[in-house]
């Protein structure tokens, strides 16, 4: 299966990486890195709110961040989505 990423592992970004998954299997949202003790919650909502802005309801998100600021997160959700959505099916 293919896997789409955005962003880098420096300090002050993170790493998204987003996986079709099969319809009707829903989100699946894992977090690492060193700020996800704290702000694992803060960060889960905001990729929630991204993929339901973009209407998404089943996909597998993994995240890797090293300090990123919430509108850097959903950014690199949407960077990861934009390409997912172009590659062919």
């Amino acid at each position: 299966m293919q896997t789409f990423t955005a962003g880098t592992v420096e300090s002050m970004d993170c790493m998204v990486t987003v996986k079709r998954t099969p319809a009707g299997s829903g989100i699946t949202i894992r977090l690492s890195g060193s700020s996800t003790a704290r702000f694992a919650g803060a960060m889960e909502k905001k990729i929630r709110s991204v993929l339901e802005e973009n209407r998404i309801q089943d996909l597998d998100v993994s995240v890797q961040d090293n300090g990123a600021l919430d509108i850097v997160l959903g950014a690199r959700v949407e960077a990861a989505l934009h390409r997912l959505e172009e590659a062919p099916k």
